[in-house]
Formats: structure tokens, C-alpha cells, sequence
């Protein structure tokens, strides 16, 4: 067997023997900026999962209850589709509607263009524990939004530094290729 002839890969041609340009500068990571914000937002992700419980909910029955309310404004949500917005595997999210069924806080009504599809509403019961975890959600983001404003701002003060990076990066690669 005669092995193929060997190319270089497309990043380390040199046009007309041009010398390899040089790597281009790593941008700068605002690592404390970073590990702030995931931290921020692993609390908010404790508190939803406290308020939750309080209802005698899970998180993700919590979700689900938002992802019904937010998404049946014009359509009734199917099963396929909350499993779509949890993440989850469709035969997960038939398990979490039934479960769902059971506590009175959805009912699964049948498609009535497509017998087979599965739709899923809110009780009245759904519609109140929702409402009162809403509430506490908005004021809880509303408490924790200076500290995420300037996290963000922290983030959106590195953009321009991150594009010239980039860009010079470019230049570099783009100079190198025209000589």
C-alpha cells in the first residue's frame, strides 16, 4: 500500500514560502468575572429549587408548569415539545406529565388535528402555584440584578478587546498570505 502524499492543514500553509505568521494573541479572561456569574447563578438555581419544594413541587415540574404557561399563549403545549424545552428524553417528560397528572396541576388533553399527539394544560391548581412561585422568582431576580448588571458589564467591557484580538489576528494571517 503506497501511503497518499501528505498535505499540510490549511492553518500552517505558507503562500509562496511565506513565514508562518505568528500565533495570534489569546484574548484575556475575566476568570473572576466568570466565577462570579456561574456562582450567581448556581444561588438562583438553589433558591428555584427551594421555592419549588415549598410547593411540593420539583424543579423541573416547576419548569415545566413556566414552559406550559409561557409556550400555550397561542397553542397548547404536546409532551414532545415540553420535552424539548426541559431537555429531556420524550419518554422522561411522559413520566413527568403523569406524575404532574396525579398532583392536579396539568391535564393532558388530546390533540384534536392529531389523535396521537398529547397536549398538555394548566389546572387552576397549576395556575396558583405557579403565580405564587413567579412572584418570588421576579423579586428574587430583582434583588440579585445589580450584582448580574455589573457582571455583565465586566463582560461587555472585554468584547471590544476580544474583537481586536481577533481582528489582529486576521490582519496577521491576512498580511502573511499577501506577501
Amino acid at each position: 500500500m503506497v501511503p497518499s502524499k501528505l498535505k499540510r492543514p490549511p492553518s500552517t500553509r505558507r503562500p509562496g514560502g511565506a513565514k508562518p505568521a505568528p500565533p495570534a494573541k489569546t484574548p484575556t479572561v475575566n476568570y473572576k468575572a466568570l466565577a462570579e456569574f456561574r456562582f450567581e447563578l448556581r444561588k438562583f438555581q438553589a433558591f428555584s429549587e427551594a421555592a419549588a419544594q415549598k410547593e411540593s413541587l420539583t424543579h423541573q415540574q416547576h419548569q415545566a408548569l413556566l414552559i406550559i404557561k409561557a409556550f400555550s399563549s397561542h397553542d397548547q403545549v404536546s409532551v414532545g415539545e415540553l420535552a424539548k424545552f426541559l431537555l429531556i428524553r420524550h419518554h422522561t417528560a411522559v413520566e413527568l406529565v403523569d406524575r404532574m397528572t396525579k398532583l392536579g396541576v396539568i391535564r393532558r388533553v388530546v390533540d384534536n388535528e392529531d389523535g396521537r399527539r398529547a397536549l398538555v394544560k394548566l389546572t387552576k391548581e397549576g395556575e396558583k402555584r405557579l403565580r405564587k412561585l413567579s412572584k418570588i422568582h421576579f423579586a428574587e431576580i430583582s434583588a440579585i440584578s445589580p450584582t448580574l448588571n455589573r457582571i455583565m458589564k465586566l463582560f461587555r467591557n472585554a468584547v471590544p478587546q476580544v474583537l481586536a484580538t481577533i481582528i489582529g489576528g486576521w490582519r496577521v494571517v491576512l498580511t502573511a498570505s499577501t506577501t
